[in-house]
């Protein structure tokens, strides 16, 4: 990680895996108040289920950057809503994963300022069952590489399905990132923590979304799409809704002094 000359701690809010109108709502309902409990310095939101479960139209976009969101992350259904590709192409404040290909559209990590203070973003894509084109191992180390010198924080939103493969990231990345994230499967797990070099690290931060549901969609459609094993129209669901992610505490070296994860209750 890269010295700093500036002291004190940045926290950094993530909210993970927006999904459908009921989660962005509670988002943009929630995020002032959240920004203002929590001493958010930077907000970095998950929106590739934004629309409908499904992709982020430039219009969602836009209203969660102007909600509060400082740079949007994607994954795997970022090309979903083909509008969003012109908007992909011209923004710095919403990636891709960026082991996609180079000719894809948009980009796979941003540098945004906040208050003196320059943060990488970084997206990647699992390879195993997800199968993102190129290696996020490789690719991982060819985006540090590149990364400017004044960068203190990285911030890697790994949106992935298999466990092993978020955890031996997060080991991988230990003391050289500010913290690796995992995202895609829409259920808190119970492991967030401070790895030994000082990377913060979670398997799956949750989801932003309906938790009456199977993962957001509607649970009867699921339920009969396994009875049935025929193809079913997925809906959003919209009851028990709650906002779910991390803060992450980072020192003024960009290393990681705590993770906790968050689990919030839409009024």
């Amino acid at each position: 990680m890269r010295p700093s000359g500036i002291l004190g701690i940045m926290n950094i809010l993530f909210i993970s895996d927006i999904f459908g109108k009921p989660g962005r709502e509670a988002l943009l309902a929630k995020l002032p108040q959240m920004v203002e409990e929590y001493s958010a310095d930077f907000v970095i939101a998950n929106g590739e289920n934004t629309a409908s479960g499904a992709g982020i139209t430039t219009k969602i976009a836009e209203k969660l950057l102007a909600g509060g969101v400082d740079v949007i992350t994607t994954g795997n259904h970022v090309w979903r809503q083909k509008e969003v590709i012109p908007f992909l192409n011209r923004s710095d404040r919403i990636i891709r994963p960026a082991n996609y290909l180079a000719e894809n559209p948009g980009r796979g990590w941003t540098v945004v300022e906040r208050n003196g203070n320059a943060v990488a973003v970084v997206n990647l894509s699992g390879n195993l069952y997800i199968g993102a084109p190129l290696g996020a191992f490789q690719v991982i180390d060819q985006v540090l590489a590149e990364l400017p010198e004044e960068v203190r924080y990285i911030f890697l939103d790994f949106h992935a399905e298999a466990t092993s493969e978020k955890v031996a990231m997060g080991h991988y990345l230990d003391g050289r990132v500010t913290a690796v994230i995992g995202t895609h499967t829409h259920v808190q797990t119970a492991d967030a923590k401070v790895l030994p070099k000082g990377t913060a690290y979670i398997t799956d931060a949750g989801m932003t979304g309906p938790r009456n549901s199977v993962i957001g969609v509607k649970k009867q459609i699921i339920i009969q799409r396994f009875l049935t094993q025929m193809p079913v129209r997925f809906e959003v669901a919209e009851d028990d809704v709650w906002i779910e992610g991390v803060l992450v505490s980072a020192n003024d070296e960009g290393r990681a002094t705590g993770i906790r994860g968050l689990q919030i209750e839409s009024d």
